[in-house]
């Protein structure tokens, strides 16, 4: 995730160009909070990880029910680049963004590292996990030797399911590492065209349940305290973080409430997310609400907060077995300072 300054700025007004197509030509502003419309809102820009999903609820709940503009927003929402959100953050074309604690290892180190920081955890806990065909022996992480595996290819993902296989007594060697192109989590499993799979529960798990797709699967924070680490997080430049601190407590005080009213009311949440994407499949839409609903703040005291002890125990796992060229500061990457307690 290394990116020369001069590649971050293209990218960021390029990204923010293509955002931008077809709407009213707005004046230039790096910063992007100082215009105001007729209404003397301030503007922010929140750029997403990836097309919607029950993860942004919160985001599409307080952008429906006027909670940005109670808190004297107007947020425009856009879709990230291809180096993703932290590219804009980082230079200052959007304020906030969707990240993940294990993605942003490599951008937080070097002379190249980006000035983002996570300013909440999006849910509480790493919901994550590998799924397979029920009966084939792969309820544990043993029982991938044999079976074949669709990898990404990442140091962080191979050093953590070879962790895992290994601790369960598994040789590593033995499991099948194929290319992944998986684009729909069911058809791979029912086509055999893979065995096994990393994915979110809260999504590609539900999609199986509904499907009526029996499976096996394991959570990597079930098996390793260190694989509970946070994921997705929501990332703000630390620029506009320095500049306009209340800026961002208005804004995570706005986004709170959206996420507090997905879990009290995840089929009208759900309804919401529709409006905003009616492309997404709406009975999928409901059941990942209703899973997620208890995953977006779980036992923490209130929503979005980061645990420095987790935080750290991750990163000092990366940092032990080199997965990133330098070595992660602790305490650093996240702050709680901008939450409404």
């Amino acid at each position: 995730m290394k990116k020369r300054i001069y590649a971050i700025l293209l990218a960021a007004v390029m990204a923010v160009a293509v955002a931008a197509c077809g709407s009213t030509e707005k004046k230039n502003d790096t910063e992007g909070t100082e215009q105001q419309d007729g209404k003397g809102l301030e503007k922010v820009t929140f750029v997403l990880d990836w097309t919607p999903n029950t993860n942004h609820t919160g985001l599409y709940v307080a952008q429906e029910k006027g909670y940005f503009e109670e808190a004297g927003l107007e947020v425009e929402i856009v879709q990230p680049p291809e180096d993703g959100a932290e590219v804009l953050v980082a230079s200052g074309k959007a304020q906030f963004g969707i990240s993940f604690q294990d993605t942003m290892a490599s951008a937080l180190i070097g002379e190249d590292a980006l000035p983002i920081t996570a300013v909440a955890a999006v849910l509480q806990h790493n919901t994550s996990g590998i799924i397979s065909r029920a009966g084939e022996g792969m309820d544990s992480p043993k029982g991938m030797e044999g079976h074949s595996y669709a990898t990404w290819n990442t140091p962080i993902e191979i050093a953590t399911l070879k962790k895992v296989v290994t601790d369960d007594g598994g040789d590593f060697s033995k499991v099948e590492l194929i290319p992944s192109t998986v684009t729909d989590e069911v058809s791979a499993l029912k086509t055999n065209s893979v065995d096994s799979i990393w994915i979110f529960y809260g999504w590609a798990g539900v999609k199986m349940e509904l499907e009526g797709l029996a499976t096996d699967y394991f959570a990597f924070a079930d098996i390793d305290p260190v694989f509970d680490y946070y994921t997705p997080v929501v990332i703000a430049g630390n620029q506009f973080l320095e500049e306009k601190p209340e800026t961002a407590k208005a804004f995570l005080k706005a986004l709170r409430k959206g996420y507090e009213f997905a879990i009290e009311n995840p089929e009208e949440a759900a309804d919401i997310l529709c409006k905003e994407a009616p492309e997404l499949d709406k009975e999928l839409v409901v059941a990942s609400q209703k899973y997620l609903k208890d995953q977006y703040q779980a036992e923490s005291e209130y929503w979005g907060y980061i645990d420095a002890e987790r935080w750290n125990n991750f990163y000092n796992w990366i940092n032990e077995n080199e997965l990133v060229e330098g070595t992660l500061p602790l305490n650093q990457g996240f702050s709680n300072d901008y939450l409404s307690k």
